[in-house]
């Protein structure tokens, strides 16, 4: 299964490569990756979401006997396993090829950086409508882009941090 991984990975890496021309001399190819790989699974997200809330859960509550989930919450809880899942096969595969930590590691304090990325969220959320009285959506774009530079740099330093060789 590894060898799929990776054989698939480098094949997403190769078409990722394509268009990264024009951002040569402004970014990275790590970043560039990141940001491809990273908004595509966003968009994923989204998409899930959408259809799970609409489609499979009819915008009904979820009355599970002992507790009641409102839809945007159980869509929320049904679709992040399998966008958690994909994010992290995307970054270890395609945009953190050269860290040799264990993949077990990688995914725990990968795990680790998105419950972060989470408590963030709500935060300045929280922060940003509730005690800045900002609007909601300029809210959300606020706390994204902190989020993404958090997610970013906790996922090169962190989750799939580069082992150097000592001197």
């Amino acid at each position: 299964m590894k060898d799929f991984f990776e054989k698939t990975g480098e094949s997403i890496s190769k078409a990722i490569d394509r268009f990264y021309f024009p951002f040569l001399h402004f970014m990275p190819n790590e970043v560039f990756k990141y940001a491809v790989t990273g908004g595509t699974n966003t968009a994923f997200d989204i998409f899930l979401y959408f259809i799970f809330y609409r489609y499979l859960l009819h915008m009904q509550i979820v009355d599970l006997g002992f507790i009641a989930i409102s839809p945007h919450i159980a869509a929320f809880l049904m679709v992040f396993p399998i966008t958690f899942t994909t994010g992290f096969l995307l970054a270890k595969y395609v945009t953190f090829t050269a860290s040799e930590l264990k993949g077990r590691i990688q995914l725990f304090r990968y795990g680790v950086t998105v419950s972060g990325a989470i408590l963030l969220n709500y935060i300045f959320l929280k922060i940003f409508v509730e005690y800045a009285g900002l609007y909601a959506t300029l809210s959300k774009a606020l706390t994204t882009v902190i989020v993404v530079f958090y997610s970013y740099m906790l996922q090169h330093y962190f989750s799939f941090k580069t082992v150097k060789a000592q001197n």
